[in-house]
C-alpha cells in the first residue's frame, strides 16, 4: 500500500507492506486522516518527546531515525478483521478508533510509534475494543475530527467551569478552536477568544466565541463584564474585611457556619477558566502575570521546550493550573455523538484537504496561521 514516511525530519511517499490485522484488531481502509499538531511537532522533535515520555513510562515513542507513518485523527472502512474479534460491523461500515493498539502486554500510539503505523496511508490497523461505528451518517470529513475534539472535550471537563464564570482561550489553532467549539456545546455562556492571527480569529467566531481579541489592540483580560473577579490582592483582603463586618453585626449568628456553607456551594469569589492552548515558552508565566485572582488555568497546548513560571506570583494569586492530556474512551464516544447529532460543528476547522503526495507542502502551509487550521488527508485523492 502506499504511505507517507518519516525519517529523519523527512516525509516520502513510499510503497510499504499492507498491515495485516493481529487478534483482537480489524483493518481499516483509510477514508480521511487530519494532520495534528502533534504531528508537526514529532517530525522535528521526535527524539526529544521520546524522551520526555520514556521518562513517563512510555518507552516506545517513535525516534527520528526510524521509518514511522503518521497519523492518529481519522475515519476509516471495515476491511478485514484479525483472530479473536467479535466482528461487530460488516465490511464497509464506517468507523472510528481511539488511536492505540496492543500487541500481548505492549502497547503503542497510532501514529506516533514505529510499531504502529498511522492513517496516513491507504489502511491503518486498530483495536476492535476501541473501535465505534460512525453514527447518523456523518460523513468521513467530520468523523475525522473526533480525535482532536475529544481533546478539547477532555480539557473543558477538566476545566470546570462552572455558571457564571467566563472562559477564557488563549490562542485560537485547531484545539483552541475544538475547546471553543466543546464550550458552547457544553452551554458554558460567556467564551473569549484571542489570537494575533485574524484568519484564526475570524474561525474563532464560526466556532462560537462570544468575544473575539487582537492581543495586540486589547487585553483579553479587560475585554468582558468583570463580574465579582478580582483584580488585585487588596480587592480581596477588603472583600474579606467587608464580610466578616457584616456577618459580625448580626447578634448570636455563628458565621464560620457562612464560611463553609459557602466554599460547599461554590459561593465564593472566582476568577475566570483559562484554556492556554498555544504551547510556546513563556507563555503560561503570562497568563500567570496577567489573569484575575482565583483564576484556573487549563493547559492543552504542548510546549516542547524548557519553561519557567513564578511559583510565589502564582501562590499569591492563588492560580489553580491544570495540565491535561488525551481524552478516555467515554469522552471519545461522547465526542463522536456530539458531532453527529449536530451539537458540534468541526466544519470551521476543516481548511484544506489533500491526497498522500501533497502532504509535505501541507506540512509547510501549517506553519503559517493566516493561511490553515486543520488540513485532511485523503488517500484516494490524486
Amino acid at each position: 500500500m502506499k504511505a507517507v514516511i518519516c525519517n529523519e525530519s523527512r516525509l516520502r511517499v513510499a510503497d510499504i507492506p499492507a498491515p495485516k490485522p493481529g487478534k483482537g484488531q480489524l483493518l481499516l481502509d483509510v477514508l480521511r486522516c487530519g494532520i495534528c499538531g502533534s504531528d508537526l511537532h514529532a517530525r522535528v522533535h521526535a527524539d526529544a518527546v521520546a524522551d520526555l515520555t520514556a521518562q513517563s513510562g512510555y518507552d516506545a515513542f517513535m525516534r527520528s531515525d526510524q521509518e514511522v507513518v503518521f497519523g492518529h485523527e481519522f475515519c476509516g472502512s471495515v476491511a478485514e478483521y484479525g483472530p479473536g474479534c467479535h466482528e461487530r460491523w460488516q465490511t464497509g461500515t464506517a468507523v472510528v478508533a481511539l488511536p492505540i493498539v496492543r500487541n500481548g502486554t505492549d502497547v503503542h500510539l497510532t501514529g506516533l510509534s514505529a510499531s504502529a503505523p498511522g492513517a496516513y496511508a491507504e489502511q491503518v490497523i486498530v483495536q476492535e475494543s476501541m473501535t465505534m461505528a460512525v453514527p447518523n451518517g456523518l460523513s468521513a470529513e467530520h468523523a475525522a475530527l473526533t480525535e482532536p475534539m475529544a481533546v478539547a472535550l477532555h480539557a473543558v471537563r477538566r476545566g470546570d467551569v462552572g455558571k457564571g464564570q467566563t472562559a477564557i482561550v488563549i490562542g485560537c489553532g485547531p484545539i483552541g478552536l475544538a475547546v471553543i467549539s466543546m464550550l458552547k456545546a457544553t452551554g458554558v455562556r460567556t467564551v473569549v477568544a484571542s489570537d494575533f492571527s485574524p484568519r484564526r480569529r475570524a474561525l474563532a467566531e464560526r466556532c462560537g466565541a462570544d468575544v473575539v481579541v487582537d492581543p495586540a489592540e486589547q487585553s483579553p483580560w479587560t475585554s468582558y463584564p468583570q463580574g465579582s473577579e478580582l483584580r488585585r490582592a487588596t480587592e480581596l483582603l477588603n472583600l474579606g474585611f467587608d464580610t466578616m463586618d457584616r456577618l459580625r453585626a448580626v447578634p448570636k449568628l455563628p458565621w464560620w457556619h457562612v464560611f463553609r456553607i459557602a466554599n460547599s456551594l461554590g459561593a465564593t469569589p472566582a476568577g475566570p477558566v483559562i484554556f492556554e492552548c498555544v504551547g510556546v515558552p513563556g507563555i503560561i508565566d503570562q497568563i500567570i502575570a496577567s489573569a484575575p485572582l482565583l483564576s484556573r488555568v487549563v493547559v492543552v497546548g504542548v510546549c516542547m521546550e524548557a519553561d519557567r513560571i513564578r511559583p510565589a506570583l502564582a501562590i499569591n494569586k492563588e492560580i489553580d493550573l491544570r495540565f491535561v492530556l488525551g481524552y478516555d474512551p467515554g469522552e471519545f464516544q461522547d465526542t463522536l455523538h456530539l458531532i453527529a447529532d449536530g451539537k458540534v460543528d468541526p466544519a470551521p476547522l476543516i481548511t484544506g484537504t489533500v491526497g498522500l503526495d501533497g502532504v509535505d507542502d501541507a506540512f509547510t502551509a501549517l506553519g503559517n496561521p493566516d493561511e490553515h487550521a486543520k488540513i485532511l488527508i485523503d488517500p484516494a485523492l490524486v
